[in-house]
């Protein structure tokens, strides 16, 4: 699923208020408002909310308020919500032994919106000492070395996994270490068709970056994904991560970035502190690429690790539109093997009960929280709180509910976004 936030605010805020990370689109309202948004992006089909002043709106709402003139878009928004289908993405649950097709992900979402992607309001990256970047909670996977250092282009086999260069060694699926493996059969003007995934099971976790194929890699905390093809889907699917070409790892977006991972906007931290007794795992869309949330990030009872927040301005465009970075947040006790996953039911993986968004696009932070709905009615038996807003504001989530005194009656079911231009925001666990 991907959720996508449309704020509103007053007509006289247009000039102050700058257009949101990531697939936002502002609308303004002819009375006072606290624009306040996030976009929120998780695999599957998305859906568009309308938010004012922290309080979701109906579509028909929207359009009754653009039509009698008492709402307006802001700058750069759609003049059109109407939805633009795609094709859903298919999700293989058992292990297959030839790739199964990866189709493009619904689009339903005012005009020209952007799909998932990171808006990262800068988390106080790890340590880089010695080019070692700080370990997500001690496990040996998370435990990332040359994080800084170039990637030599064109020169590590296919069959090696680029770990000295930053990235993650994932085995948990059974891909070499690599998180998503995209195949695509053929390409034209109009982008990469027949793309499917591969799954461990076809190469049981040896030589599984084939000729052609495209394969994703997760980077430690406080890092993101620097690598993706300017040639994307035929049907608008995303495709990320290193080329294998004559046998050899190559890069596909070198003017990006010279290293595979990189960091988010440094204008502002994002963090999140787990007060629990038990860890939590935090699953990021793997985005550009399969779009699962397979890129982990576990959080220590007791410890406190940067979120990752994508600056919209240098970071992932869908169909031209800046992206932000969506999260799951899975029940206390999961560990990051199984909620970093695509699942089939339960609270876990895709599942997960609660979903967070972040982006930072001209020189604000957008960072909020939402159920994961429709996908599930699942709840955390933990609160979790986010402050740090320039106003002061905090947002609570508890029992499936958001508690915040920007939204109207000062609760919602459908989330809460704050703001913020520097400083700290931290989400806390308890």
């Amino acid at each position: 699923m991907r959720v996508q936030y449309v704020a509103l605010a007053s007509v006289g805020l247009a000039a102050a208020h700058p257009h949101q990370h990531a697939h936002l689109h502002h609308l303004h309202e002819k009375r006072d408002a606290t624009p306040v948004v996030a976009t929120v992006v998780v695999t599957g089909p998305t859906i568009v909310l309308y938010s004012l002043n922290g309080q979701i709106i109906s579509d028909a709402e929207v359009k009754q308020g653009i039509s009698n003139g008492t709402l307006i878009w802001a700058n750069g928004a759609p003049q059109s919500a109407a939805a633009t289908p795609v094709a859903t993405p298919t999700t293989t649950a058992a292990p297959a032994p030839e790739p199964t097709t990866a189709e493009a992900p619904v689009k339903t979402s005012a005009a020209a919106v952007a799909a998932p992607a990171a808006t990262t309001a800068a988390a106080a990256a790890p340590s880089t000492n010695n080019n070692n970047a700080g370990s997500s909670g001690g496990a040996s996977w998370s435990v990332a070395t040359g994080v800084d250092t170039p990637f030599p282009d064109g020169t590590l086999d296919c069959s090696e996994f680029p770990s000295a260069y930053g990235a993650l060694n994932i085995d948990w699926f059974n891909l070499g270490g690599w998180i998503g493996i995209q195949s695509p059969g053929q390409v034209d003007s109009a982008g990469y068709s027949q793309i499917t995934t591969v799954e461990g099971s076809s190469c049981n976790g040896n030589n599984c970056c084939g000729e052609g194929d495209f394969c994703s890699y997760a980077c430690p905390a406080g890092y993101q994904k620097s690598q993706w093809p300017s040639t994307q889907g035929a049907t608008a699917q995303s495709v990320g991560g290193l080329q294998c070409l004559n046998g050899k790892l190559h890069m596909t977006n070198p003017g990006l970035a010279s290293t595979l991972c990189m960091q988010g906007t440094q204008a502002v931290t994002i963090q999140v502190q787990n007060t629990l007794g038990q860890e939590v795992a935090v699953c990021r869309t793997d985005y550009p690429g399969t779009e699962a949330e397979t890129v982990p990030l576990q959080v220590d009872a007791g410890s406190t690790q940067p979120l990752t927040c994508p600056d919209t301005d240098n970071y992932y465009k869908w169909l031209g539109q800046p992206t932000s970075a969506q999260y799951y947040v899975n029940p206390a006790g999961v560990s990051v093997q199984d909620g970093c996953q695509w699942g089939s039911g339960g609270d876990t993986g895709n599942w997960a009960p609660l979903n967070l968004g972040v982006g930072y696009s001209n020189g604000v932070a957008y960072v909020g929280m939402l159920p994961n709905k429709p996908t599930t009615d699942a709840t955390l038996a933990y609160k979790v709180t986010l402050s740090g807003s320039d106003t002061g504001e905090t947002c609570t989530y508890e029992n499936g509910m958001f508690y915040s005194s920007i939204l109207p009656g000062g609760s919602s079911s459908n989330g809460c976004t704050l703001s913020a231009s520097s400083g700290t925001m931290t989400y806390v666990f308890s």
